[in-house]
């Protein structure tokens, strides 16, 4: 008769069979354990398991009854999970082996049959590539609605014009629609990127095994096809040791993060009292315990905010996978919960933004007001010299520097000089200078592909339209 010491050891080690003697530390179970985080995968371990089970039914490998009593089971133990009526256990470590011991307790020993031709390396590579594939087409439709945002303030605000800015100081006037318009078109290459990355991701590690594949007959293109993956990845070391498919994931965040960072600057910059471009309601904006008139932008900052943290999964991931040799390491359990925590930020700031950008009001007077500074349209009046005087742009360039430090000097913008005053630097000046030097004339010939006339813009909307599809 086993003692109770062994029968304890021989119960915290049921997973590894009769290899150990004795329970791990109390330390080691609180390391090992993945479970608090990972148990986030349990649907994906549930689908995979399923289609594991059948091509093990259709090829032979396991009898009809044992697998339509392990497909059955498998819907209870889910069911079980999503009706909260499930308990979880540190000593088992992982979704995983949860779901596998729950199914034995339902079933008896038939569940024990479902890791067949499979290890815990093939099968966590499944289910993790399932929840960033899912993760993913989710990222996708949130990055839709916020181009389709974008792409609706700039149809209404085509026209609007305010300062665009280099090094943060006022540039050429362009049209808060086509400012939009710039975020629409970083957030399409996000989109386009990490459509890219799925592709690459959508291939089935079910059926490599530990590392090495399997000596039973099963076959891989059956369950890839069943789990909607494109084939079986076609090296068995490298399915179980690849996780390119969580960096690319990871990768594409990050600079999708880092360009709603850029555009939760810009709002918090434009709705500060000194720029009082853009405003949001209450619903995007928190008051201040002690100062009564404050309206901060903190949905904004903390987009701003969050996008570090999604660039710091990034880097974790890159560190953790740098030196592991082929093939699967217990440090690769360090994928997920960077992985998850980054999920989650970017669907908040994807959504934050969108809802932000929807609520957005736009002071139209306060952005054309602030195009009075900064001679705004010196670049026109050096355009005109080209044009209408045949000058070389670069002694264009000098003449319009000498005129911009002339009205400095007086104190107005450059359509405060007269003509007498510019003649005095380039005789050959006419009145015509002037039809160039209002803003609303600048951004109107910026009619070349992808410019700033509102013209332009209007048509790019329509172009956005059809691309956002």
């Amino acid at each position: 008769m086993a003692s109770e010491k062994d029968t304890t050891a021989s119960q915290a080690n049921s997973m590894w069979g009769g290899r150990f003697a004795a329970g791990p530390a109390e330390i080691m179970e609180q390391i090992n354990a993945s479970i608090d985080f990972d148990k986030i995968l349990y649907a994906q371990d549930i689908q995979g398991s399923k289609a594991h089970c059948q091509m093990l039914m259709d090829q032979k490998i396991i009898s009809g009854d044992d697998g339509a009593a392990i497909l059955k089971g498998l819907d209870q133990v889910k069911g079980e999970i999503e009706a909260g009526n499930f308990t979880y256990d540190a000593k088992l470590e992982d979704i995983h082996m949860h779901v596998e011991t729950r199914l034995k307790e339902i079933i008896g020993d038939a569940a024990g049959r479902l890791h067949t031709a499979r290890s815990r390396n093939d099968q966590v590579a499944t289910d993790f590539k399932l929840w960033v594939r899912d993760t993913m087409d989710q990222m996708d439709q949130a990055l839709k609605m916020l181009q389709t945002a974008l792409v609706t303030k700039a149809e209404q605000h085509a026209d609007v014009i305010l300062p665009g800015f280099t090094h943060l100081q006022s540039a050429q006037p362009v049209t808060f629609g086509h400012h939009m318009l710039a975020y629409f078109e970083m957030f399409t290459r996000d989109r386009d990127r990490l459509r890219d990355a799925r592709g690459r991701l959508n291939e089935c590690p079910l059926g490599a095994a530990a590392l090495a594949g399997t000596s039973f007959p099963i076959d891989r293109t059956q369950t890839a096809e069943a789990l909607n993956f494109r084939k079986p990845t076609a090296n068995s070391l490298d399915s179980v040791s690849d996780r390119d498919f969580a960096l690319e994931f990871l990768s594409v965040a990050a600079i999708s993060a880092t360009h709603v960072s850029r555009l939760a600057e810009e709002i918090v910059i434009w709705s500060s009292a000194q720029f009082n471009f853009v405003s949001l309601s209450d619903q995007f904006t928190t008051g201040s315990s002690i100062m009564p008139q404050k309206r901060n932008p903190d949905a904004a900052e903390l987009c701003r905010a969050k996008a570090g943290r999604i660039i710091g999964a990034l880097n974790s991931l890159l560190v953790v996978m740098k030196g592991l040799p082929l093939a699967y390491s217990k440090d690769m359990q360090e994928d997920k919960e960077a992985t998850f925590d980054a999920a989650r930020a970017y669907a908040l700031v994807i959504t934050a933004m969108s809802g932000m950008v929807d609520d957005m009001t736009v002071n139209a007077a306060a952005m054309k007001a602030s195009t009075a500074a900064g001679f705004i349209t010196a670049t026109d009046l050096a355009d005109w010299l080209v044009r209408v005087l045949d000058m070389p742009f670069r002694n264009a360039h000098h003449v319009t520097g000498s005129l911009v430090a002339l009205a400095e000097k007086k104190g107005c913008d450059l359509d405060g000089l007269t003509l007498a005053e510019m003649q005095t630097v380039e005789s050959r000046i006419t009145d015509d200078v002037f039809s160039v030097l209002t803003v609303e004339s600048s951004v109107a010939s910026r009619v070349s592909y992808g410019g700033t006339a509102p013209s332009q813009v209007l048509a790019q909307v329509e172009n956005a339209r059809r691309r956002i599809e």
